[in-house]
């Protein structure tokens, strides 16, 4: 039997105008949205086929503002959703493993974003191995530009590290490393990832993913709409 652990996903509602506003131009702040969108609701499918997982989505912003209410709120039923708490990022993050914990005490933790929409839940189920199964305290999967798109605690209180961590920055993946080491965890690496910034990154994810949500809501940008 496969051992249970939390499967976190850290999110905000895709709203026109406040999600992936790097992506324009070429895409219009609608555009960027329904790609935010797509990118979740992608990601979702992954998480919620990951034998063992418990999902949980921390949640900000409005739901009913963003692009794909009605589906994105269909999703959110087979999800435990909590709200993102704090001042900035790394305390929001850190938070959200503690709540997490909260929900479902005494297990481990992979938590991600919705940047990376070419999970598998092959992926995902390889990444959060070695702390399910005991044989690492941590895990931690780095991110093309610098940063991470994955960190799995075997304890998730050790979370607390990443309040004191500068987010969104080239240097954040060796950073959030740091803070694990000097906390005396040794984490396992795992896939490194393109995560989804600019329309480039976009573009170059949707390759992978051709045949999700997000690869046709990419492809319609500049009118190279595909059939759903």
């Amino acid at each position: 039997m496969t051992r249970p652990f939390v499967l976190l996903v850290v999110t905000k509602a895709p709203v026109a105008g406040l999600a992936k506003t790097r992506l324009c131009p070429p895409a219009t702040p609608a555009q960027a949205a329904e790609i935010a969108a797509a990118a979740l609701l992608d990601t979702l499918d992954a998480v919620c086929a990951v034998p063992g997982a418990l999902p949980v989505v921390a949640m900000t912003g409005d739901l009913g503002a963003a692009a794909r209410p009605v589906e994105i709120g269909m999703a959110l039923r087979h999800v435990t959703t909590i709200p993102q708490r704090g001042p900035d990022f790394g305390v929001r993050l850190a938070n959200a493993h503690a709540d997490a914990a909260a929900v479902h005490a005494g297990l481990p933790i992979l938590q991600i974003g919705m940047d990376t929409p070419q999970v598998t839940p092959e992926l995902l189920a390889a990444a959060a191995a070695p702390v399910r199964d005991g044989g690492h305290d941590s895990v931690l999967g780095p991110a093309v530009d610098g940063g991470w798109w994955a960190l799995g605690l075997a304890e998730p209180r050790h979370a607390e590290v990443l309040a004191d961590v500068p987010m969104s920055r080239d240097d954040t993946g060796i950073r959030t490393l740091r803070a694990l080491v000097a906390c005396g965890l040794r984490p396992s690496g795992t896939a490194r990832l393109s995560d989804v910034d600019t329309m480039a990154d976009a573009r170059s994810v949707a390759a992978a993913c051709p045949g999700g949500r997000f690869a046709r809501a990419v492809a319609a940008v500049g009118g190279q709409a595909v059939a759903s």
